[in-house]
């Protein structure tokens, strides 16, 4: 997906803001940023960080700086190299969608950090960590684990696109104080915006999202879909 293409569907599903989460990498999220500079969507820099366990923890941070320091300590703990003929290019692009260049390392692997270190990376670079697609056998925790373990600390737990927030609360009670959020997980540009979460926010922002996540100040999750801001994490 270009990075123009991405803020467009976005304003077109009337998002207010996203994440940008690409598999181990942040690699395009200052293109998307640059790309919906002046129109009004606001995108949160962030990884998909496949741990030891072959767990996706996405980490959501207050600025690029910060997600490309975790992405340096992924890229030191990764091995493989990517055959674009099995798994397809990885381009590193500019906000127009230029090819900056490929990345050679393979993304879609798992790295050499376990849970605990990979949370730790994103709490010390500001971020918040976020277990990914909790409902799915492949590559969510619980179907890693067979449990979500105390420690170490989350800060949310996502749900698939086809995964109700209010079906989370009956399926998963013993981990009700967590918050619950749903996200696109956008592969394609048509599944942006495909599972909103609603937050009750002062404005779209980092700092208001940490507040939501973690229930203070009066923030939090909305269910009902007048709500708004809105957001999806691609």
């Amino acid at each position: 997906m270009s990075p123009r293409r991405i803020v467009e569907e976005a304003a077109r599903r009337k998002l207010d803001i996203i994440a940008i989460t690409d598999h181990n990498s942040a690699g395009n999220c200052r293109a998307v940023m640059e790309a919906a500079r002046g129109s009004g969507l606001v995108v949160i820099p962030g990884i998909e960080a496949a741990t030891r366990e072959e767990i996706h923890l996405l980490g959501l941070f207050p600025n690029p700086e910060a997600a490309e320091a975790v992405q340096r300590l992924i890229f030191e703990n990764l091995d493989g190299v990517n055959d674009p003929r099995v798994f397809g290019v990885q381009a590193a692009v500019e906000a127009d969608g230029t090819i900056r260049f490929f990345e050679e390392r393979l993304l879609i692997g798992a790295s050499r950090l376990k849970l605990e270190s990979m949370t730790d990376a994103i709490h010390r670079a500001g971020g918040l960590a976020v277990a990914a697609h909790i409902d799915r056998q492949a590559f969510g925790i619980i179907g890693q684990l067979g449990f979500i373990p105390p420690e170490p600390a989350l800060d949310a737990l996502e749900l698939s696109a086809a995964a109700p927030l209010a079906v989370a609360r009956q399926n998963y009670p013993e981990y009700a104080h967590y918050t619950f959020l749903n996200s696109s997980d956008a592969h394609y540009p048509e599944d942006i915006g495909r599972a909103p979460t609603n937050f009750l926010m002062e404005n779209a922002d980092f700092r208001e999202l940490g507040f939501a996540l973690r229930r203070l100040k009066g923030r939090g999750i909305i269910e009902s879909s007048d709500a708004g801001p809105v957001a999806a994490h691609t």
